[in-house]
């Protein structure tokens, strides 16, 4: 299955899902049914968000990220905590959320979250503990742009289009535990998880421009074969054997989860000498 996910307002741009769509095909990566575009219909988004209100689980608060930073005691500025989401305090929470009903769409609302620690049955990483109460408190799952949030919004979608398992990057591991809150908060079934390594680049740091132009689509205007970008990520997945070019089929056929590296996956010079065959 194929979905767009184009809620995030101002920050998309307009031809980004069309680029997607290309290189996705590029590198033979094909889906069954119709494209699910977000932005399409929010009718379920609201429908849930009225079955989370009906349970008194939701609240609408008007707050700005300033005003919840000031309001945090005490307010913690150091490398560790440098763009990490805000903590709600709990004390700004309304005595009574039960007697806010989802009305207005123009305003954030945010989900009751229970002060309790929760276990995450990862299938690469194993059981991790998490504690979505003391790391981000009561998170928006509703903004005023009159959208779901994300949290909300992938909830809702996995379940409508039948997902049972969440491949993803492992520095989304934190939203794991957020979602099944959401998951459970709307009686669905929750999906099985698999947190995947990032691409860093030398220094460390998740690839990005700072590492210089390794986009996908730089390679493939380049003439990079789409069979060698396969091959590199076959690599770094396990298969044993020098670096050569594979298909998807090859890649979909000799995969296996166990030979999965836990650590990030570091993109050298050599790999870009390779890719571009020099």
């Amino acid at each position: 299955m194929m979905r767009i996910e184009d809620l995030d307002g101002p920050r998309n741009r307009p031809d980004a899902a069309r680029d997607a769509l290309g290189i996705l095909a590029w590198l033979g990566l094909e889906y069954d049914d119709e494209v699910l575009v977000q932005s399409a219909d929010i009718s379920p988004y609201r429908m849930a968000m009225h079955e989370i209100a009906r349970q008194g689980l939701t609240y609408q608060c008007d707050l700005t990220r300033k005003e919840v930073e000031a309001a945090a005691s005490p307010p913690v500025h150091n490398d560790a905590t440098l763009g990490r989401e805000v903590r709600f305090p709990v004390h700004l929470r309304p005595n009574e959320p039960a007697r806010f009903t989802f009305g207005r769409e123009d305003t954030n609302y945010r989900l009751v979250v229970p002060e309790q620690r929760m276990m995450i049955r990862d299938e690469v990483l194993g059981p991790v503990e998490q504690c979505p109460f003391e790391d981000v408190g009561d998170f928006v799952i509703w903004t005023r742009r009159g959208g779901p949030a994300y949290q909300l919004a992938v909830v809702v979608d996995d379940a409508r289009q039948g997902v049972t398992d969440v491949v993803r990057g492992n520095d989304l591991l934190d939203s794991a535990s957020r979602q099944v809150l959401i998951y459970r908060a709307l009686g669905l079934p929750e999906p099985r998880w698999w947190h995947i390594p990032l691409v860093v680049g030398p220094d460390g740091r998740k690839l990005a421009k700072r590492h210089g132009d390794t986009k996908l689509s730089t390679y493939r205007e380049a003439g990079v074969p789409p069979e060698r970008v396969i091959g590199l990520l076959a690599s770094w997945c396990g298969f044993v054997g020098p670096l050569r070019d594979r298909t998807a089929a090859d890649f979909r056929d000799g995969f296996d989860v166990n030979t999965l590296d836990r650590a990030p996956i570091v993109f050298s010079q050599e790999h870009h000498q390779w890719l571009i065959g020099s």
